[in-house]
């Protein structure tokens, strides 16, 4: 699991859970947080990342032009080796994601909304694919579909890229992806709090407390 957030105060609290292998962002991620769209604002971000115990960190290339999404890629790979960087899944996008591909560089291919689009994923070569399960439902989509079929495909490749499924909106459609195949997933704070949420859960803690509370557990 992934946690999708710039914001610093979210990493200092949810990245010490040791759920999450690593962080994902995206450019209006970074406007919420008020962090520049920069390399300089990125790679303090993802050293935050690292020293909060983050394994990757994966941020968004810019520009219009195959030239400007390869060479700002470049810069932001970079940065560390664990930076994986992130490009739209648009004709400009899969060029530039094959380019830096071939370059060793760690690509993402994002803003994923159709089985086929894994498939030019898998053959650009990209380590990762980001398809948006809220916004294909929002769309009026089957998103809880669509990405399984997409997980499929690449089962079916035997394709080493990983289906990322972003755009979660609860932890219910998380557990109903896990069980359908998935395993690869970035989450906002707002569900990663939901994670360890369930009333009978809650029931129990407060039962056990008033156990310990009474001296039953104490030495």
């Amino acid at each position: 699991m992934f946690l999708d957030t710039a914001n610093l105060n979210e990493m200092a609290e949810l990245l010490p859970l040791g759920i999450f292998y690593g962080v994902t962002t995206n450019p209006l991620l970074l406007e919420r947080a008020k962090v520049p769209c920069s390399h300089h604002a990125l790679q303090d971000l993802a050293a935050t990342a690292f020293a909060l115990g983050s394994k990757e960190f994966m941020c968004q290339t810019w520009g219009t032009k195959v030239d400007e999404l390869v060479d700002n890629g470049i810069r932001l790979a970079n940065l560390d080796s664990r930076v994986v960087v992130k490009v739209p899944l648009t004709f400009a996008g899969i060029e530039a994601a094959s380019m830096m591909s071939n370059l060793g560089i760690r690509v993402c291919t994002t803003a994923c909304y159709s089985p086929h689009q894994v498939i030019t994923s898998v053959s650009a070569g990209a380590e990762y694919v980001a398809p948006y399960l809220g916004r294909m439902n929002d769309a009026g989509r089957d998103g809880m579909q669509s990405v399984v079929d997409m997980q499929k495909i690449v089962d079916g490749m035997r394709s080493k890229t990983r289906v990322l499924v972003a755009s979660i909106r609860d932890a219910d459609q998380l557990a109903v992806l896990a069980a359908r195949g998935c395993n690869t997933f970035t989450i906002s704070p707002k569900v990663a709090r939901l994670l360890t949420e369930d009333e009978l859960t809650m029931d129990a803690a407060t039962d056990f407390a008033k156990v310990e509370e009474g001296g039953f557990g104490s030495s």
